[in-house]
């Protein structure tokens, strides 16, 4: 008898999981999914604590690994920008997810800093993994942010770097579960991310065709909620403005990423970049992730949809 051949992909989906090194309970989190066939890719935060053991169990486990660029949370990697720099507040730590944004705002941000934290990041995640990031993304979006996109587009077309995230996600705005509060929010990350679309192309930079995951993290993961996500992305299609593998039908295949944050809680003392873990780190959404990228019937949808999940290098 001859093996059953499988059916073209409709879909290629990289599942990103985010934050990893942030703490060794995040790390087994992230591990067991990729693990249980969950999650394809992971983005390592250099400057978290256990940073190390992530890039350690990458190795282990030959899981394709990214750079999480952070600006926003912890201690900056280059030890001239730890005291006195445009990047840091008086306690020598980063400004914060909004705390970065409102200094941006107030031309308080100085660019070159910002670039040479962007590099010295690529270099430790370097001696980190022993190779260059497969993909560079932005910790809490600050890399689509004005006058950071550009440095950040510069950084990867000097050292190479191909794949990046662009986080506008199809049906954001049909979400009536979502509060106000981080409403406003993703709807200004998909305005930034759209104003970055002609400065990556310029930089000649690439993503996937559909961005996923705002819709999705923490409680609001579920089966449904992710078969909706996927549906939404079909229903968006192929841009014509990334390479896509056409099939034999001659039918485009979608690319698309999947941001996910799974992990165990972390412990109140242990993790995070310098200032402790997060609460979001310390919740029940980031076990619920786990246990929902680890269920047989998510894994079950991605093969009734076609949806083949693979790293960046794959797309």
């Amino acid at each position: 008898m001859r093996p059953a051949i499988m059916p073209q992909p409709r879909m290629k989906l990289v599942v990103t999981g985010d934050d990893f090194g942030y703490c060794p309970r995040r790390n087994q989190g992230i591990v067991d999914c990729f693990q249980a066939g969950g999650i394809s890719s992971v983005s390592l935060l250099v400057n978290a604590s256990a940073a190390k053991e992530a890039a350690d169990l990458a190795k282990r486990h030959n899981i394709p690994i990214g750079l999480h660029a952070n600006l926003s949370e912890g201690i900056p990697v280059c030890q001239s920008l730890q005291q006195a720099s445009t990047l840091v507040n008086q306690h020598g730590f980063f400004h914060g997810k909004m705390g970065f944004r409102q200094a941006l705002e107030r031309s308080q941000l100085c660019m070159k800093q910002v670039e040479l934290e962007l590099r010295a990041q690529v270099k430790l995640f370097m001696e980190l993994t022993g190779h260059l990031p497969h993909h560079m993304d932005g910790h809490q979006h600050v890399h689509v942010l004005p006058e950071v996109r550009e440095v950040f587009a510069q950084v990867l077309s000097d050292l190479r770097i191909p794949y990046t995230r662009v986080p506008v996600e199809p049906g954001l705005h049909s979400c009536p579960w979502l509060p106000a509060h981080l409403h406003r929010f993703y709807t200004q990350v998909e305005k930034d991310a759209m104003d970055s679309i002609p400065v990556f192309k310029r930089y000649g930079i690439r993503w996937p065709d559909v961005y996923l995951g705002l819709t999705t993290m923490g409680q609001n993961m579920s089966i449904p909620s992710l078969q909706r996500a996927l549906s939404h992305a079909f229903s968006a299609g192929p841009a014509v403005t990334t390479s896509s593998s056409a099939s034999e039908s001659n039918q485009p295949v979608v690319t698309a990423e999947l941001m996910v944050h799974p992990g165990y809680p972390s412990h109140p003392q242990k993790g995070g970049c310098g200032e402790g873990p997060d609460d979001f780190s310390q919740s029940a959404d980031r076990q619920h992730e786990v246990s929902m990228l680890k269920d047989p019937s998510l894994l079950a949808l991605y093969r009734q949809e076609r949806v083949q999940l693979c790293a960046f290098k794959d797309l």
